[in-house]
């Protein structure tokens, strides 16, 4: 009868590699499974015990004592008896004079002739299931403490996009979303990777992977640099566009400490180490400052920035910068600004200004442009003037007009009237 179920024990104990305390555990809960199913009373408490020396099963129906409900005050009474794990004190007296309430009481159930064969198919079924589920268990809680932080992993296979890792004991996903574009994956490689979480899902744990998260960076550098470990350099903040550039902002109370060549290493040897793994990203390294100002300057590099004018409700910066440098400030595709503004927290602008000769030569076309505009206002003054002074002939000419009219006029009167004098 026992030999099913101790081949169970060892197959199982071998491929979960398990101790044989656990394997017992669950193997009793199975058999007494197993017997409340096709032996078992409802009111019954199966518990089993099995012997692996003796190859002896024992059946039990356990109850723990409880005190008497009085039946006539039975509405009055605020406690009911489970009878399936409890048994009242004077019940359990018939089975044992000294029972007392809290005493546990155990009947041995009889044990069928062919329960050997239901309970070796039966327990090894459950013993599966319940050491699978221990195991799933086990995987959650080894990384959800990793969860975070940066692990090795080899790319097994694609499924529409996704990757499945194998991390060692277990595969994680590696989602679409969770890519790096410019990376190439491919069966077999072997990368880092960074738990972005590990959660309980019917189907056991699912742990998700991420090469595009900041953090990657942030593990990358702790890992590469002992003086991060240590907490003698610290990342104060981290922007990223994942596959193109990225900027870290160190910083260090301690003396005698450089948190930027700290990170670059001799011959930028830590911080060659951190681009290979990120696959030639580039990494641009800063020193963080409470200053904002020098700190926005500092976020700009390689880029050199004239002046800046910080609007402190808005959060925003206003940073002038000469010509020579403007490419350099804003960088391809607006790159360094906007990571800038993502390091710094702050929403900046940068404003082309213009350079000496620009300066001389905006000062020489305005110079230009006023001895125009005063030459055009002498000659429209000069051409005012003659206006009015040919108003002026001309009125003068008009008024000499009428008065050769009215004498004219007079001449006339007087011709005509001396004419009617000679006639009259």
């Amino acid at each position: 009868m026992s030999n099913p179920i101790i081949n169970a024990i060892n197959q199982v104990a071998q491929e979960k590699k398990i101790s044989k305390e656990e394997v017992l555990a669950a193997l009793e809960k199975a058999l007494a499974s197993a017997y409340r199913k096709d032996f078992g009373e409802p009111n019954q408490n199966i518990v089993v015990k099995f012997d692996p020396q003796a190859f002896k099963i024992e059946v039990f129906d356990e109850k723990t004592v409880v005190e008497d409900i009085d039946k006539n005050n039975e509405q009055k009474e605020k406690r009911k008896i489970n009878f399936k794990t409890e048994i009242p004190l004077s019940e359990a007296k018939k089975i044992k004079k000294d029972a007392k309430v809290g005493d546990v009481i155990r009947q041995e159930l009889p044990t069928p002739s062919n329960f050997g064969r239901i309970a070796a198919q039966t327990a090894k079924q459950v013993i599966i299931q319940r050491l699978r589920e221990s195991e799933r268990e086990r995987i959650y809680n080894t990384y959800k403490v990793q969860e975070g932080k940066i692990i090795d992993g080899v790319i097994q296979r694609a499924e529409r996009g996704h990757f499945f890792v194998d991390i060692g004991d277990t595969l994680a996903r590696f989602p679409y979303q969770e890519q790096v574009p410019k990376e190439k994956y491919k069966q077999g490689q072997k990368m880092k990777f960074y738990v972005l979480s590990v959660e309980k899902t019917p189907r056991g744990p699912e742990i998700i992977l991420s090469r595009r998260h900041q953090n990657l960076v942030k593990e990358l550098f702790a890992l590469e640099i002992p003086e991060i470990a240590d907490g003698k350099v610290e990342i104060k903040a981290i922007s990223r566009l994942p596959g193109e550039r990225s900027k870290v902002a160190v910083y260090s109370k301690e003396q005698g400490i450089d948190p930027i060549g700290a990170a670059i290493g001799q011959r930028g040897i830590r911080i060659q180490s951190i681009i290979n793994e990120l696959r030639g990203e580039k990494i641009d390294v800063i020193e963080y400052s409470e200053d904002p100002e020098k700190f926005i300057a500092n976020a700009l590099s390689p880029g050199k920035v004239n002046q800046i004018v910080l609007e402190e409700k808005e959060k925003k910066a206003k940073v002038k910068v000469l010509p020579d440098q403007f490419s350099l400030v804003i960088g391809r595709q607006g790159q360094n600004v906007r990571l800038a503004s993502l390091l710094t927290g702050w929403q900046i602008e940068a404003i082309q200004e213009q350079g000496e000769e620009e300066q001389k030569q905006e000062k020489q076309e305005e110079k230009q442009e006023e001895q125009k505009q005063e030459k055009e206002q002498q000659e429209q003054t000069k051409a005012e003037e003659k206006k009015e002074e040919d108003k002026k002939k001309e009125k003068e000419k008009k008024e000499k007009e009428n008065k050769s009219d009215e004498k004219s006029k007079k001449e006339n009167k007087k011709e005509k009237d001396n004419k009617t004098n000679k006639e009259k």
